[in-house]
């Protein structure tokens, strides 16, 4: 009896033991993480709110362009490839994240928002937390297998701490990284990472935006009242699914496009953030308000259309969606730095407004719904985007959040904002092994482009289909 429990202890101590190697860094990588991110939120808050007091720093995008590609050329190296280098080194044996990215980005996308390039701020914070995660490795002298999940909790350090969801950070730390194959094994260090940066944040006074859904009515037929979920909005969700998934689509492809044909047609790359500045500058001019610069978190002048503004009726124009994703593709297709992640809550918002309208549906819920699901369709995560609805909005909405953040995926396409992700899922057909009496064995293969879409798609979590 004595032998079976020194196997049991032997076995939990070989399990518990590479948690302990991991929970010092971790602490301390998450707590600096979320200092960095909170002087990041305040100073990007400042840059913002300084162009709204001198409109003329927009004149200047063009010259902020030309500082930030140098600034890159000259100090940036590997890391101008921003959220894929790091996605691409927790993937690589032995691979470097370079401690001045973290600082470098800081730099940039505060003077993309101060001048008013139309950008996020995700990708600022993953990338100094993962800078700062391999600062941490170096001095903890980690293996390579413990680097990996580092790197992984610098990512949910630096996305829940930038925008106030924990959990959200580290399941999206998890499911980034490759389509078709979690893998768990930093999910623990990741979630205490998420949660430890997000406290620091609040412990440093940094305010996080607070979304709220206006309450609306169920159906009054038999089955919704008693599943308390309104089929028939659910219906309307699949369909307005439809719009969000092509939104991210459209957006992919427009960044990609952008960068291609301008690395194509510029012979001194210099010119294309020159030019980019420019076009935002004559955009801006033609539609006659900046409402689409910058984030679009906080309103320029009263009724401007914003992020919150598309919570409720008449919070948008019928096209803000497209003319916001115009901007951004603009702006971050020609070299300024920031993110894709709050344009894209931008994008969905204001889309989730204008299709509430058209199918007379919730406008508070569907604004949230586009928020979270044009984000699952270009980042192929769909079940922290879910989460993230729970934990932005009301968690009594996550089977529509689940819909709505599914069916966008399902229907977006297997392209990402992260290029770097790389695509594996599991083939039904190589389940059953005939040479083990039946038994089931899931070989992950490569995705086969011949394969129909939606068995591709599909494969990814319902693997029995």
């Amino acid at each position: 009896m004595s032998s079976r429990y020194s196997i049991i202890l032997k076995k939990f101590i070989s399990i518990v033991r590479p948690l302990g190697r991991q929970i010092l860094p971790t602490i301390t990588m998450a707590i600096a993480v979320g200092t960095l991110v909170a002087f990041f939120l305040w100073l990007l808050q400042l840059s913002i709110h300084t162009r709204f007091h001198n409109p003329w720093l927009l004149y200047l995008l063009p010259v902020a362009g030309l500082l930030i590609h140098f600034s890159y050329q000259l100090f940036g190296k590997s890391a101008e490839k921003g959220n894929n280098l790091i996605i691409e080194q927790i993937k690589a044996a032995g691979g470097k994240v370079p401690k001045r990215m973290g600082p470098l980005v800081l730099l940039t996308t505060v003077i993309t928002h101060l001048f008013g390039g139309s950008a996020g701020r995700e990708g600022t914070a993953v990338q100094i937390g993962g800078s700062l995660a391999f600062m941490f490795n170096d001095i903890f002298k980690l293996e390579a297998s413990d680097r990996k999940v580092l790197l992984t909790a610098g990512i949910a350090a630096g996305f829940g701490a930038v925008f106030g969801t924990p959990i959200t950070g580290a399941i999206f730390a998890i499911e980034v990284l490759s389509l078709g194959k979690m893998k768990f094994n930093a999910l623990l260090p990741s979630l205490v990472a998420s949660v430890l940066a997000d406290l620091t944040v609040s412990a440093w006074q940094v305010k996080h935006t607070n979304y709220r859904i206006d309450d609306f009515l169920l159906g009054s037929d038999y089955f919704s009242q008693t599943l308390h979920l309104d089929l028939w909005l659910c219906a309307k969700i699949i369909i307005a699914s439809a719009a969000f998934g092509f939104a991210s689509y459209l957006f992919i492809l427009m960044v990609d496009e952008v960068k291609s044909v301008s690395l194509k047609v510029f012979k001194w790359k210099w010119m294309i953030p020159v030019l980019g500045g420019l076009i935002i500058i004559g955009l801006t001019q033609l539609l006659g308000k900046p409402d689409y610069l910058s984030l679009g978190v906080d309103p320029e002048y009263p009724n401007a259309i914003t992020i919150q503004s598309a919570f409720k009726p008449g919070g948008a124009d019928n096209w803000s969606w497209l003319l916001k994703t115009v901007y951004t593709a603009i702006t971050l297709g020609t070299g300024f730095k920031g993110g894709e992640v709050t344009p894209l809550f931008y994008i969905g918002a204001t889309l989730g407004n204008t299709i509430s309208g058209v199918l007379n549906a919730p406008v508070g819920l569907f604004a949230a719904l586009g928020f979270i699901a044009v984000f699952a369709g270009a980042t192929n995560t769909p079940l922290a985007c879910t989460i993230m609805g729970a934990e932005l909005f009301d968690p009594q909405y996550l089977p529509y959040f689940a819909l709505a953040c599914f069916s966008a995926y399902f229907l977006s396409g297997h392209r990402g904002i992260y290029h770097a992700q790389i695509v594996d899922f599991v083939e039904p057909t190589a389940m059953l092994n005939a040479n083990d009496g039946g038994a089931k064995s899931i070989e992950p293969i490569k995705t086969d482009k011949k394969a129909a879409y939606f068995h591709k798609k599909a494969s990814r979590y319902l693997f029995f289909i």
